[in-house]
């Protein structure tokens, strides 16, 4: 028994040595051949690798170090149709395509409680010091023909306006009026998804085409 368990042992290793070395591969039994020029044959695109200088790999090691770090979310608006337009033409020249979105959408009318129009910049800073004192709140207009004036409050219809107008009454608000800012229409919004360092150093070129509107944190 021992002889015949000896014998086969022998015969399977004389087989795997024919086998490994070809021997018998004119019976079509061998392996793949891994010398070349298979070998060659089985690489993809080598043409295609580049060894990078030190200057290089500093280059693309900031480049993931930027791409890795927290990105913020900015937006702006909203902005007519006049304003859009320009504002769409810097954007596609300043800022890679998909980094920004200027979606538009319908734009509900707008009514203020509104004081003003005031007859020199300074008569305007000394009533939005004046309401400060008073608890009031303040806020510039963004209608060009309601200039130097101030608007203390922003609602979607007249009558949210008027009750505004009336709950301020007591607090000593006498010449304040209704009227209306903007009427309902189109605007667009644009949206910064995810600020990088190096997106944020091109914002100086649409400063001149965000028609003064600062850019703020997404809500």
């Amino acid at each position: 028994m021992l002889r015949l368990f000896v014998l086969v042992l022998l015969l399977a290793n004389g087989l795997f040595f024919a086998w490994s070395n070809g021997l018998l591969r004119a019976y079509g039994f061998a392996p793949a051949p891994v010398n070349e020029p298979q070998r060659m044959a089985q690489q993809i695109k080598p043409e295609s690798i580049k060894l990078l200088n030190a200057s290089e790999i500093k280059r693309v090691e900031a480049q993931v170090q930027a791409d890795l770090a927290p990105k913020e979310c900015l937006q702006a608006g909203p902005f007519d149709d006049t304003q859009a337009a320009a504002l769409r033409k810097a954007l596609e020249s300043a800022l890679p395509s998909g980094s920004w979105q200027l979606d538009t959408g319908k734009e509900p009318a707008r009514w203020i409680v509104y004081m003003g129009k005031y007859a020199t910049a300074d008569l305007l800073a000394k009533k939005r010091v004046e309401l400060n004192g008073m608890g009031i709140k303040s806020d510039s207009v963004s209608n060009p023909a309601l200039e130097m004036g101030l608007s203390l409050g922003g609602f979607e219809t007249e009558a949210a306006a008027k009750a505004e107008l009336a709950r301020l009454a007591p607090k000593g608000i006498r010449t304040a009026k209704v009227v209306q800012e903007r009427e309902e229409g189109s605007a667009s919004m644009l949206k910064l998804p995810a600020l990088t360092e190096m997106l944020r150093a091109k914002l100086t070129d649409l400063k001149p085409v965000l028609a003064g509107k600062s850019l703020k944190t997404c809500s």
